[in-house]
């Protein structure tokens, strides 16, 4: 979302869906696709998607009339109250 924030165009929203599992959805207006980038030890960002893409089950990009949605699919714990 914070990228979303700091390098997409137009309104941004997050959409967050609980079925079997969490999807996250982040739209924004751009149609540039987010990319893996493995940051050196130095840089200052460029981890966001890839620690993304290591704790989610699932991600990807799909692309609208008014510019992307990019989505995770994540594992919910069982309900613990029943």
């Amino acid at each position: 979302m914070i990228n979303a924030i700091r390098h997409a165009t137009g309104p941004v929203c997050l959409r967050l869906i609980r079925d079997r599992g969490l999807i996250c959805e982040v739209s924004d207006a751009s149609s540039i696709s987010p990319h893996l980038r493995h940051a050196r030890t130095t840089d200052e960002g460029g981890r966001g998607l890839l620690i993304v893409a290591h704790m989610a089950r699932r991600w990807g990009t799909r692309y609208t009339k008014t510019g992307k949605i990019t989505w995770t699919e994540q594992v919910i714990a069982a309900d613990a109250s029943g």
